[in-house]
């Protein structure tokens, strides 16, 4: 058996000897040119040449998809250069030894031009011209206005179809490999028809070649007859006619041949199936066609006058054609009647035991839809709301620091024509109604002159706005509002709604993947953590808190680190949620106040904050506090944090580091804006500023 280095080795000596042998094709071929080349030379390259040109045909009838021939528009190219340097080449042994006789520039050029003679110069030629016309006229004109009508819609619907894939990607569909595959198909495809198109020029160019290189042999070779070598006219005419005549048909039938292998080629869609299959399938699939066919072929052949017997003979061909078809199709539909389990398939499924196939997973993150926003999320209709919701998830994804699960969109006869509804885990977080044909005018909260419209509410964040028609909205950004289109509004809400329950969509899968990138840059690391020191359980939960106090893992090495630390000592989410809150101080604080040079905060009365300490004690729980207290410090709170936001400040609650985590589960839903921290978590080198003491 070989080895896995004889193998390699074998690979790189066959790409050694390819990237070798192109340019000594290239250089021969430039040589063919220049150096003369004996009558033998000349027959095998002529029999080369016709030889690929058979390949190549082949070749195209039987590949599977056009892109399947990528290498096709080279291959092109250089057979062209081969019969543009083989006429080059025959035309010298032509017209200095074609004194000598037919057989002067070799047997093949000698055969043909006898075949397409016969005896007759005059049909030869004319024969000739024909064929050459059809080859320029026809073939090679037709295959290039395809080839540039192909290539211009080919890359007109590339952006469609890469926002398709993108679609099909953000809906769960195909998977993230799945995309790449057919985004490299589509620019394969793209550059192969961009290809064809210039491919196609040399095909004409090189139709018109051999008609000039043809009158060029047959008007020089008549004259050097008899100038230099004394023939006399007939003699020329009839030795150099049979000379250009040979080398022109056997330029001219690969090149017919490859002009006809690229209108192909060209003309055949995309699609996993050969071209016998297409034209059987598609042309005589139908027995109507042939019966039909067959009856008018019959009337024809029973005329007086009439080639009767080739008519009723290609008529019955085609009566027997469409009886084989007819039984073909009469047996594929009796087959399934036939079949005596038909009935016990029913009996089997209905009987047959459950299994987890049956239980349908939950998706992380759900849009549902009405049915008059179907247009929004239909990748075939180009729905903008499917690339919002990748930029929504690509935004999250960088900013949240693990990378935020598809989105499955579906449609949902249930819902209003016009609403949609985000589910997070299978439980519905968020609900909304949008208008397909407007769009959205919010209020900033300083306009002074409102727009007509309907009036309504921003369903991300609850502020003041209006429906209006497209055609206000430069109206409406006058007068100061902030207008969005519908697509925008439900990214918007989808954006909001993953940023607050990111904890719930991260489960052990986010965070194993999180630690499988960090042990490829600190393997030490992550070899202490997990499973040494923490269970994955743990670091999991510590990582949802983190998400779930808007504190984003983008440092994971710090969060880590932080854990490995102080991991030994307890493995309680909260106390160790705190440890790695400290860690990451600075980068909270940053993202909490990152325009302002100190940091404005709100503190606890000290007396409020040691009863509260003392009621808090080491459980770890919250106090019982009472309930007009516990709600007169929601107010104050809420107070306090509304008059720092209308300051332009962040609202920011500093307290001991016991209280911390029951205060912020405490104010995280009565005051959303106003972030709890810790002492220990303000670093060392940033002034405290503050602004107000709740309690006193």
């Amino acid at each position: 058996m070989a080895s896995p280095l004889t193998d390699i080795a074998g690979q790189l000596r066959t790409t050694a000897v390819m990237a070798a042998g192109l340019p000594l094709v290239i250089l021969a071929l430039l040589a063919m040119v220049v150096l003369p080349l004996p009558p033998l030379v000349l027959d095998a390259l002529f029999t080369f040449n016709i030889c690929i040109s058979l390949v190549v045909i082949l070749a195209v009838v039987y590949a599977m998809r056009p892109i399947d021939l990528a290498a096709f528009p080279t291959v092109l190219l250089l057979a062209t250069l081969l019969r543009l340097a083989l006429n080059v080449a025959s035309t010298r042994v032509v017209l200095l030894e074609g004194h000598q006789g037919a057989d002067a520039a070799g047997k093949v050029i000698e055969a043909f031009g006898e075949f397409v003679v016969g005896g007759n110069y005059a049909v030869g030629m004319i024969v000739f011209v024909i064929l050459v016309i059809i080859n320029f006229m026809v073939v090679t004109k037709g295959a290039g206005r395809v080839s540039e009508v192909t290539a211009r819609f080919t890359l007109d619907s590339l952006p469609g179809k890469q926002m398709a894939i993108d679609a099909d990607l953000n809906a769960g569909i195909i998977t993230q490999q799945e995309a790449v595959a057919r985004r490299a198909e589509v620019r394969m495809e793209a550059d192969f028809y961009g290809s064809m198109d210039g491919a196609s020029k040399f095909v004409r160019g090189d139709a018109v070649a051999g008609l000039l290189i043809v009158a060029i042999n047959l008007v020089g070779g008549i004259a050097i007859g008899m100038l230099q070598h004394g023939l006399s006219l007939q003699q020329a005419a009839q030795t150099y006619a049979l000379l250009t005549i040979g080398d022109g048909l056997v330029a001219q039938i690969p090149s017919l041949l490859l002009a006809v292998a690229v209108a192909v080629i060209v003309t055949r869609m995309s699609r996993a199936e050969d071209m016998g299959k297409q034209l059987f399938t598609q042309l005589l699939g139908d027995r109507r066609v042939l019966r039909v066919v067959a009856g008018l072929l019959a009337l024809l052949g029973l005329i007086p006058g009439m080639p009767n017997v080739a008519f009723l003979l290609m008529a019955g061909t085609c009566a027997g054609a469409a009886w084989l078809i007819s039984q073909r199709d009469r047996a594929a539909a009796e087959a399934p009647d036939e079949a005596p389990a038909a009935p016990d398939v029913v009996d089997a499924e209905t009987n047959r035991e459950l299994s987890w196939n049956d239980v349908l997973d939950t998706d992380p993150v759900a849009l549902d839809v009405g049915y008059r926003l179907i247009p929004l999320v239909d990748r075939q209709q180009d729905g903008e709301l499917m690339r919002r919701i990748k930029g929504v998830r690509k935004r999250l994804s960088e900013e949240l620091g693990f990378l935020v699960p598809p989105v499955r969109i579906r449609d949902d006869l249930e819902l209003p024509a016009s609403a949609y509804r985000l589910s997070v885990m299978g439980a519905t977080v968020a609900t909304g109604e949008v208008y397909v044909d407007k769009e959205l005018a919010i209020n900033p909260g300083h306009i002074a002159q409102p727009i007509g419209g309907i009036p309504t509410r921003d369903p991300a964040y609850g502020l003041e706005a209006v429906w209006i028609d497209p055609g206000q909205r430069e109206e409406a950004q006058v007068r100061g509002y902030t207008v969005v289109d519908v697509a925008t509004v439900v990214a918007t809400h989808l954006s909001k709604v993953l940023h607050e329950n990111a904890h719930e969509v991260f489960g052990h899968q986010e965070g194993q993947e999180i630690l499988d990138r960090l042990g490829r840059q600190a393997p030490k690391l992550v070899e202490e953590l997990v499973p040494k020191t923490l269970p994955l359980s743990v670091v999991v939960r510590v990582m949802q808190e983190l998400l779930r106090e808007q504190v984003p893992l983008t440092n994971t090495r710090a969060i880590c680190q932080a854990l490995a630390e102080h991991g030994r000592a307890t493995q309680d989410p909260e106390a160790l949620t705190g440890f790695v809150r400290v860690a990451l101080g600075r980068a909270i604080v940053q993202r909490i106040a990152a325009g302002t040079g100190d940091l404005p905060v709100i503190t606890l009365d000290p007396r409020l904050e040691q009863i509260l300490q003392d009621a808090v004690g080491g459980r770890g729980e919250g106090p019982g506090l009472e309930p007009t207290l516990a709600e007169r410090l929601q107010a104050q709170l809420a107070a306090t944090a509304e008059r720092q936001e209308a300051a332009g400040e962040p609202a920011v609650l500093l307290v001991a580091p016991a209280l911390r985590p029951w205060l912020a589960r405490f104010l995280r839903f009565a005051v959303p804006r106003l972030r709890v921290l810790a002492y220990t978590e303000v670093p060392e080198n940033r002034r405290v500023r503050l602004v107000a003491a709740v309690g006193t």
